[in-house]
């Protein structure tokens, strides 16, 4: 039997992946949690095999938690669900090292052969998505702008931008004028745009 953990914060959404998953004889759903911090000690409790983990998750995304549990429970396989069919955000699941991508798009049937194929060990990644990712250009933003950029697309001004990041609020600026020329947008609000679409954030 495998163990399975679904993440959604969509409840209806996570009671549809659930009732779906029970209708397969050799998988049992054995959590189902609704933020991002929940996931890896409910992983960890249950000693869940396979994590359905939403990319949008409150407290802490889903890639952010992929990225943690292959260092901290290597024996749970993550499962990364989205609606963002972008290569971009692809390309930021396969560095979080998670062992497969599905869109919330594909046929009922995707998921229950994506989480047998990641238990046996394979990497299930939609093919259409999986070759536009080798075509896509490389995320031109370093770490630390990324971070100043999601912060402000979150809605942080820069001085509250520049005291969790321990920075100046002068340095924050620095960092979005830098983004802003990098990614060839008019402004911050048009850099979150380009940076969502290319699915860096």
């Amino acid at each position: 039997m495998i163990k399975v953990l679904v993440a959604e914060d969509m409840h209806i959404v996570r009671g549809a992946l659930v009732a779906l998953l029970r209708l397969e004889p050799d998988i049992e759903v054995v959590a189902e949690v609704a933020s991002g911090p929940e996931i890896l000690p409910a992983a960890r409790s249950t000693a869940a095999d396979v994590a359905i983990i939403d990319i949008d998750l409150p407290g802490k995304d889903g890639l952010t938690v992929a990225g943690e549990m292959h260092d901290q429970l290597p024996g749970c396989r993550t499962l990364i669900l989205t609606s963002l069919g972008r290569p971009g955000t692809l390309r930021r699941a396969l560095e979080a090292k998670v062992s497969g991508f599905l869109l919330k798009d594909a046929p009922p049937d995707n998921l229950a052969n994506a989480v047998r194929g990641v238990v046996a060990g394979r990497r299930m990644v939609d093919g259409d998505l999986a070759l536009a990712a080798w075509d896509t250009v490389d995320c031109p933003l370093t770490a630390r702008e990324l971070d100043v950029l999601r912060m402000t697309s979150e809605g942080y001004g820069t001085v509250e931008v520049a005291a969790r990041l321990y920075l100046s609020a002068g340095t924050v600026r620095n960092y979005l004028t830098t983004v802003v020329a990098k990614l060839g947008a008019r402004n911050r609000v048009d850099a979150i745009r380009v940076a969502r679409e290319s699915g860096w954030l």
